[in-house]
C-alpha cells in the first residue's frame, strides 16, 4: 500500500533522474479532490496526447475540458523531453480499467489483456502524458523517449518498483490505442535497464 508522493517528493524524484522540469503555476494544488481517493498508488500510465504544439499541449493538460475536467495527467512530456507537471493528487487520465490489470501491476507480473473497464485507475496511477499526434505518423524524438523513460524510472525508484509497474493507457482501458508509435514492452526493457 503505496503513500502518494508530496509534490516536493514529487518533484526531486523527476529532478534526481535528471529530468528538465517546468512547474506549471498552480500544479501543487490542482487535482480532482472530492472526485474519488488518491491512492494507494501502484504505478504509472504512459500515454500519447493527440495534440500538437507544446504549449497548447500543457495547457489543455491543465485545464481539460468541457466533459473532462483538468488536471489530465500530472506531467505532460513535451517533444523536447520536457515534464511540465500540471497536477498533484487525483487526475482524470487513466479512467476506468481492468482489475485484473491492476492486479498484475501490484504482483508485477506479465499483464493479461483489458477486458473490463470495472477499476477507478485515477485512484492507483501516476500519469504522463506526452505530446504526440497518436496517428502512427508523428515521430517520438529520441529527447521525448528518454524523459519518458526517465519519468516513469523516477516514480519507480522511488517506490521500489520495478519496470513491470510502468504501463500504457492501451494495457489498462478498453478502447484506448495510446501510447502508439512504441511498444510498451521496449519502453519497460528501457525503464528495467535504467533501474539496475
Amino acid at each position: 500500500m503505496a503513500p502518494p508522493l508530496s509534490a516536493d517528493q514529487f518533484l526531486a524524484a523527476l529532478r534526481a533522474e535528471g529530468l528538465t522540469v517546468v512547474e506549471v503555476d498552480g500544479w501543487r494544488t490542482h487535482n480532482r479532490a472530492g472526485h474519488g481517493d488518491w491512492g494507494p498508488v501502484n504505478g504509472v500510465v504512459i500515454h500519447h496526447t493527440a495534440t500538437g504544439g507544446a504549449a497548447a499541449t500543457v495547457r489543455i493538460c491543465y485545464d481539460g475540458y468541457d466533459a473532462l475536467p483538468g488536471p489530465l495527467c500530472h506531467g505532460v512530456i513535451t517533444k523536447d523531453g520536457t515534464v511540465h507537471l500540471v497536477g498533484n493528487g487525483r487526475a482524470n487520465h487513466a479512467g476506468a480499467g481492468d482489475g485484473d490489470v491492476l492486479r498484475a501491476v501490484i504482483a508485477e507480473k506479465r499483464l493479461p489483456p483489458p477486458e473490463d473497464n470495472d477499476t477507478d485507475g485515477n485512484t492507483h496511477f501516476y500519469g504522463f502524458e506526452c505530446e504526440n499526434l497518436g496517428d502512427g505518423e508523428d515521430p517520438w524524438p529520441e529527447a521525448q523517449l528518454d524523459a519518458i523513460e526517465k519519468a516513469a524510472a523516477a516514480v519507480c525508484r522511488h517506490y521500489g518498483w520495478t519496470a513491470q509497474s510502468v504501463i500504457g493507457h492501451k494495457e489498462w482501458q478498453v478502447g484506448k490505442v495510446d501510447p502508439r508509435g512504441f511498444t510498451m514492452d521496449w519502453l519497460r526493457e528501457r525503464v528495467r535497464d535504467r533501474l539496475k
